[in-house]
């Protein structure tokens, strides 16, 4: 086995287990249903935050947040992104201690669409047929899944919402996962403490009625966090974006099927004709892009070794760094 297929290899290895740890993480919460799910939050940002300081410094990496001392602008993204993190995380863990897993799962389904939605309203990026036809899928989606509940299905919106945007602010944050991660962290642990500290006085509060097991779990959520993150963050340097991309669709995959299979949430005909509509426009997509990523490989392997078609005249580039799928 060749160094690059070594390196594939782990990177698949890894970013599958990232997509699986992120999958049984909806496990791990129920786990802790007798407590209050912003409390939760409020725990695991603090042992994400104090995770995040150890790795930073065994690593001697504080010097690279520097930046963030003397960019204004720079701060305020990473604050921002930090605060949408949170919603984030609030909502989903909401959602599971309150028997709300397919729903996650439709949220995490239609984050995808949100993304290109913010492509075109932010970055004015023009789509292909095939993304037009997601994002109407999606649309229609919602409106099906309205009828079945009875009603909006704000946190899979919530969810969706506060994904998309987050991509966005992180592809302006010169960061590494890793930093990025810390610095959000970091943000938003004054906050974290103050309600963990403004809850702790209630009855049913985690330090005040959590068994030794439940402690114990409740201060491992940052580790659960983490751990994940780094994986994630080992395979996106070692594997094609073509092939890691569609491998995301495994955690709302995981937790429809939780939902459904383990937890018996109800799952009636219209509800699953909504979820289909979704499923049909991420489906479009991902042969699209990989169909798309294939005719650009073969283009730039024909071009190798060809003579420009003019010795004064530079090939045209317009199409380079263009938005596949």
């Amino acid at each position: 086995m060749t160094d690059e297929e070594q390196r594939l290899r782990s990177g698949l290895l890894a970013g599958l287990s990232a997509y699986l740890v992120w999958g049984a993480l909806t496990l791990y919460w129920k786990l802790l249903t007798d407590f209050d799910a912003f409390e939760l939050v409020g725990w695991r940002i603090m042992s994400s935050a104090l995770i995040m300081g150890v790795v930073l410094t065994i690593t001697r990496r504080w010097v690279h947040l520097r930046p963030l001392l003397h960019d204004r602008r720079l701060i305020g993204r990473v604050a921002l992104a930090g605060v949408l993190l949170t919603c984030n995380w609030s909502a989903y863990v909401y959602a599971v201690v309150n028997d709300h897993v397919i729903e996650t799962a439709l949220g995490y389904f239609m984050a995808p669409l949100g993304t290109m939605a913010v492509g075109v309203i932010v970055f004015h990026e023009t789509l292909h047929r095939s993304q037009r036809i997601a994002i109407g899928l999606g649309v229609a989606s919602v409106v099906v899944l309205t009828v079945s509940y009875g009603a909006v299905p704000w946190v899979a919106l919530i969810l969706a919402a506060t994904w998309s945007v987050y991509g966005w602010l992180k592809k302006e944050v010169p960061l590494t996962p890793l930093e990025s991660m810390a610095a959000e962290s970091f943000v938003v642990l004054v906050p974290a403490i103050v309600l963990v500290a403004v809850l702790a006085g209630a009855a049913d509060s985690i330090p005040a009625s959590a068994s030794a097991g439940q402690l114990v779990l409740v201060v491992l959520t940052g580790a659960a966090t983490v751990v994940p993150l780094m994986l994630f963050a080992w395979a996106a340097q070692r594997v094609p974006l073509t092939v890691l991309g569609p491998m995301q669709y495994l955690v709302p995959t995981i937790n429809f099927l939780l939902g459904w299979l383990v937890f018996h949430e109800d799952l009636p005909v219209w509800r699953v004709a909504g979820f289909a509509l979704v499923w049909a426009g991420l489906a479009l997509v991902t042969v699209d892009t990989i169909r798309r990523a294939r005719d650009r490989g073969r283009s730039t392997s024909s071009s190798i070794g060809r003579a420009p078609d003019h010795p004064h005249i530079p090939r045209d580039e317009s199409s380079v760094g263009d938005t596949v799928g």
